[in-house]
């Protein structure tokens, strides 16, 4: 990471990318739909590149801007947080009952399923995720929102901020208090420490415990750490251990698997 200033979360993917650009980082599983997708250090770079894009050139987000994000944990927010972290502009997550309040974002990205919602609120800057396995866009949608699979395929792999990035600017908006985007990088790697994640740990985590401890958790901790991630979206508790072998995993965020070390407790 750059010594020069305070790190920001795009240093911690960009040293993922260093250390090791085709190892899995991110392995996501749905087991509603049976997906699971794998993506690399390069193919979350490319897909925040292209998030970063478009988020620059369609909204003029950059920093000062808030993000609002009305989104589910899933590998597509991943690359959707660290987008919107890469422009140097704050993100705003919401559960379904405080929508109300991304009426002050500059621009909304939501799941599908909670636009309606979200259109009853008049927001001017709506974009939709499908969340589909292949980044598909959203099928059988007639609403005003702009749909982020289609318009993110035509924005470039390469992200360069049309404003310079402030390491003390505002990254995440929690409730009545913030953090600045550097602040998310010392908060992620103290817990990462405490927590006892290292590199090469391979984390399994599911969406309850995911959605529970929050974006730094289980996104910026990992990353800082060196570590890859695991995450379980629906997950069928009674093949969780099944998976953890499958997949070599060797430490739980959230989770007890007989076997296998929990992140946090006492070995």
């Amino acid at each position: 990471m750059p010594a020069s200033r305070p790190a920001t979360p795009t240093d911690l993917l960009n040293a993922n990318l260093r250390r090791d650009p085709a190892a899995p980082l991110i392995t996501f599983y749905d087991d509603v739909s049976g997906e699971r997708t794998e993506l690399s250090a390069t193919t979350l770079a490319n897909w925040v590149a292209k998030t970063a894009n478009l988020l620059q050139e369609e909204f003029d987000v950059g920093p000062g801007s808030t993000v609002g994000l009305a989104l589910p944990v899933h590998w597509q927010t991943a690359a959707v947080l660290l987008g919107v972290w890469s422009c140097g502009a704050a993100v705003w997550e919401t559960a379904a009952e405080d929508d109300d309040r991304l009426t002050d974002a500059d621009v909304v990205l939501a799941d599908a399923d909670r636009l309606p919602a979200l259109e009853e609120l008049g927001l001017d800057e709506l974009l939709g995720l499908s969340l589909h396995p292949l980044g598909m866009g959203m099928t059988g949608y007639t609403g005003p929102a702009r749909d982020f699979a289609l318009e993110v395929r035509g924005h470039g792999d390469v992200f360069s901020p049309w404003q310079p990035v402030d390491p003390a600017g505002v990254g995440l908006v929690l409730g009545g208090g913030q953090l600045s985007l550097s602040a998310l990088v010392e908060t992620a790697t103290e817990l990462a420490g405490r927590l006892g994640m290292t590199a090469g740990d391979r984390v399994l985590v599911d969406q309850q415990a995911a959605t529970e401890a929050g974006p730094v958790a289980w996104l910026l901790a990992p990353l800082a750490a060196g570590a890859s991630l695991v995450l379980c979206r629906a997950a069928a508790p009674s093949g969780l251990l099944r998976r953890a072998e499958t997949e070599r995993v060797t430490a739980t965020l959230g989770l007890k698997l007989d076997g296998i070390r929990e992140l946090g407790r006492p070995a």
